[in-house]
């Protein structure tokens, strides 16, 4: 058993990365347990020899002149018969061969080598995901739940998108290809713990780094965002190159990017806004689709804005949608008027 134990972890360690050392500290301490647990015994020591690939045994006695507990003490006499460097108040080791030694340390071995793979494999895909934390990954639908959630094969391990990350309406069928977002990673026990979701801010975000080249490249650069999923999408972008124009840019020729976009988000409204460093400027293109005739700032994050009456009700949007979003995006507190 023993060199078999020696050639699995000597595999393990080339297959894996499981450092063989660290394999045989946990074997050797589950062993120990194990043995402790079943014998009662607690003066006992186990000794791996790599060199030797074998494992033993060894029960601490303490060498004593007279012996009152044949379990925890041995005789000078006795202990000389092992050692001749034996001496009075020092510790003489026995090897022990108990008939069930064999069996525990298969089953010892066993059970840390089991849960060491699964740790590493734990520790691999942890790792993986870290490395996309914040980013799109297209997954495949491997099985939908009564409950609405579904569960999504990243390439790196099976992971559910909840319900409630999802876009509303939107539904999935085993075998869909879907674009979703990582956005949390938690350590847990049993394993890393994903959060995917397609309704954050940032998976449209993603969206439009990965379809609009002169944002990938840094020339257009996206200031804020807010997003009620499902519903709609106020993106402000503004251009580092005079030459670009950067709502032309994400719209694209025809509205090909945009259009590529509102595809993978099941209709979803987006409104690209041209950012200003003048809020007036700011937030009367934030109120698209609405025209607006003035806006005023009033104090540092209050501003008044003027409209035509058959405007008003768009520049709120239905719900306040509209002008809550709008809000949202700019940062200021905004109060619609009607000019007449």
């Amino acid at each position: 058993m023993n060199s078999e134990l020696f050639s699995a972890l000597e595999a393990l360690e080339k297959e894996k990365g499981i450092p063989k050392e660290y394999m045989l500290e946990r074997i050797e301490a589950a062993l120990l347990s194990a043995f402790k647990r079943e014998t009662g015994g607690e003066n006992c020591r186990i000794a791996i020899s790599e060199d030797k690939r074998e494992i033993k045994m060894y029960r601490q006695l303490e060498i004593v002149e007279e012996v009152e507990d044949p379990e925890t003490q041995i005789s000078l006499e006795d202990a000389k018969k092992i050692s001749k460097k034996s001496a009075l108040g020092g510790v003489c080791e026995v090897e022990m061969k108990p008939k069930n030694f064999r069996r525990l340390s298969a089953q010892a071995a066993k059970q840390v080598i089991i849960q060491g793979i699964r740790e590493e494999e734990r520790k691999q895909v942890r790792s993986e995901y870290d490395t996309r934390r914040e980013e799109i990954v297209t997954a495949q639908v491997t099985k939908v739940d009564p409950d609405g959630s579904v569960v999504v094969d990243t390439g790196t391990s099976e992971v559910v998108l909840v319900r409630e990350e999802q876009i509303p309406g939107e539904k999935f069928a085993v075998g869909d290809r879907i674009k979703v977002y990582i956005s949390e990673v938690k350590s847990e026990t049993r394993g890393p713990i994903v959060i995917l979701s397609r309704t954050h801010p940032n998976f449209v975000k993603r969206l439009f780094e990965l379809e609009i080249p002169e944002i990938a490249d840094g020339v257009v650069l996206i200031k804020n965002i807010c997003r009620e999923a499902g519903s709609r999408t106020k993106i402000s972008v503004y251009s580092r190159d005079d030459d670009v124009d950067a709502v032309g840019s994400c719209v694209g020729n025809r509205g090909v990017r945009i259009g590529n976009i509102l595809d993978e988000l099941s209709g979803e409204k987006i409104d690209i806004v041209r950012y200003s460093d003048d809020p007036a400027e700011y937030i009367a293109a934030a109120l698209a689709p609405a025209n607006i005739n003035s806006v005023e700032i009033e104090g540092e994050r209050t501003a008044k804005v003027f409209v035509d009456a058959d405007q008003l009700s768009l520049a709120i949007g239905k719900e306040g949608q509209n002008a809550r979003l709008a809000a949202r995006l700019t940062g200021f507190k905004i109060d619609i008027k009607s000019d007449n």
